[in-house]
């Protein structure tokens, strides 16, 4: 009689396939730079994402910027670009926030990570990007969170603003060439620069074009006010139309025009300016 055998067949063996796993950290604020937040953050990182047996610790990505615009998160900017190479499955954040607070970048983004089959998670929203909901749910709280940058900006120039009115700015005793300060936080002329300031206004007077000003502080062996050997024509230009150097302080020269990029733009009639008149000693007369 033949002897029949069964041979069932083996399951084919199952391929863990490790996560690389990443996470990005972000502190925007001096206070959250002094609270050491960002070392708490990438602290906690590094203590939690290896214990994970099935994932590879890639590393924390970590920025000290605004989260208006992305393109200044250089670590942001970093991850990115080790998404593209392939070199992260799973970045894990703290808040929806610590990736930006621009609405339309943020979503940008995440969308380009879907592309990529890379998976985001924050942490306190417990929110997946690679969950289908998740991006209606991702719209409301940037939006939110972006508000609430907008209203906060909002209320530090206010706050600018009222210090200027009233004379207060810290602004006021920013130290500019040819100033120090004393030991009181108050500008006062630096004795090694003074004279120079006063010659650069005395050629001027006599005469001399901007282009033969920077020719004699060369020929004077003069450095720049960054130490360079050469002067550009554009800084002596700014010393010599600067209040300061008669007493004067000019508040609100300059402000925000665009939200999103931090760009700073002259003010020219768009906002008030503060003039505090005899606020400091002169190097020069009105």
């Amino acid at each position: 009689m033949k002897k029949i055998t069964v041979i069932y067949p083996k399951p084919p063996t199952e391929i863990i396939r490790l996560k690389k796993v990443a996470a990005y950290c972000r502190v925007s604020t001096k206070q959250e730079i002094q609270e050491r937040s960002l070392e708490v953050q990438k602290a906690y990182f590094h203590e939690s994402i290896p214990k994970k047996p099935d994932w590879i610790f890639v590393g924390v990505y970590a920025d000290e910027a605004s989260g208006r615009h992305n393109k200044k998160m250089k670590d942001f900017q970093r991850m990115m670009r080790d998404c593209r190479d392939g070199k992260i499955d799973l970045i894990l954040v703290k808040s929806i926030s610590r990736l930006g607070r621009n609405t339309v970048q943020l979503l940008y983004a995440c969308s380009e990570l879907n592309r990529l089959s890379v998976d985001v998670f924050f942490e306190v929203e417990k929110l997946h990007i690679n969950d289908p909901e998740a991006i209606k749910t991702l719209t409301i709280y940037a939006c939110l969170y972006q508000n609430e940058s907008q209203e906060k900006s909002h209320n530090v120039r206010w706050g600018f603003r009222a210090r200027f009115i009233e004379g207060s700015s810290g602004f006021a005793n920013r130290v500019c060439y040819g100033y120090t300060h004393d030991e009181n936080g108050k500008l006062v002329p630096d004795p090694e620069r003074a004279g120079i300031v006063k010659e650069i206004f005395a050629w001027r007077a006599t005469g001399l074009s901007l282009r033969a000003i920077t020719a004699e502080l060369k020929e004077h062996g003069i450095p720049s006010p960054r130490g360079n050997p050469v002067w550009h024509i554009e800084t002596v230009r700014k010393i010599l139309n600067n209040e300061k150097y008669y007493g004067d302080v000019l508040l609100q020269k300059t402000y925000v025009s665009d939200y999103f990029t931090g760009k700073q733009s002259p003010n020219n009639g768009e906002l008030d300016k503060y003039l505090i008149e005899g606020h400091h000693e002169g190097i020069v007369k009105k």
